[in-house]
């Protein structure tokens, strides 16, 4: 097993069964990034929300979500 499979697995493992939790908690680091900044990276800070929601649901085993928010 190469260091990449090896590190997928370890995150499935923390993420099983949590992924609507820390999706939760990829939501409200955001808004509090947008808040102290004033929203002056709203733009930079969705995208990263997205692609760390996505990874979550990827390593989770989930089906993607629709982005809600557009």
């Amino acid at each position: 097993m190469g260091l990449i499979d090896d590190l997928k697995g370890k995150a499935q493992e923390l993420i099983g069964g949590n992924e609507e939790a820390i999706k939760g908690g990829i939501e409200k680091a955001g808004d509090f990034i947008d808040d102290k900044t004033g929203g002056k990276f709203a733009e930079q800070v969705d995208a990263a929300q997205d692609a760390a929601s996505g990874f979550v649901e990827k390593a989770g085993g989930e089906a993607p979500a629709t982005d809600e928010r557009q």
